[in-house]
């Protein structure tokens, strides 16, 4: 990233998901779905396996001037179930873990600072890992942008749209 953006990785369950809603933040500049916070091979079929370790995670390009790591993780919260271990609604497996990995000090505390917030809130005890990022490897093509590609399918209707409408709720009252 330049000196003008920079990027946040989190996961919060299926990537279409969270993808989708952090395209529609204000100062946003890409995301892109992917993999990280595991090892070995970094395809669809062995994330989904559980072997690797990966959790399905986005990488959010930001412009810093435009929008901050907290605001970004402030919508992490509202958009998925943090206190889940390894699950978000019908998908259940360590690649669907809620997860929050830092590029630097600044966004470890940020992100520590925002799970004590939003602890407050929840009634049970959020299981959001928060860790260090080694390496973000980029999803397959055809999982980029798929909310947009794909609005009408079953999944998309059923899970990603009511997590837009939550991130939609949460942008309008931000603006």
């Amino acid at each position: 990233m330049s000196k003008t953006s920079s990027s946040l990785v989190v996961g919060g369950g299926c990537f279409w998901c969270t993808e989708a809603a952090y395209r529609m933040v204000p100062g946003v500049l890409e995301v892109v779905s992917g993999y990280a916070g595991g090892d070995g091979p970094t395809n669809y079929q062995a994330v989904c396996g559980g072997t690797t370790g990966h959790a399905e995670v986005v990488r959010i390009d930001f412009d810093p001037h435009r929008t901050s790591v907290s605001e970004l993780l402030e919508l992490f919260w509202k958009i998925h179930d943090p206190t889940t271990l390894n699950r978000q609604g019908a998908d259940v497996g360590s690649q669907y873990r809620s997860t929050i990995m830092w590029a630097d000090n600044a966004q470890k505390a940020a992100a520590e600072q925002s799970k004590a917030a939003a602890q407050s809130r929840w009634g049970e005890d959020i299981v959001t890992e928060i860790v260090p990022l080694t390496e973000f490897f980029p999803a397959e093509e055809y999982h980029q942008r798929y909310y947009e590609r794909n609005p009408t399918a079953g999944y998309c209707q059923m899970v990603v749209r009511p997590k837009l409408e939550k991130a939609q709720q949460h942008v309008a009252a931000k603006s």
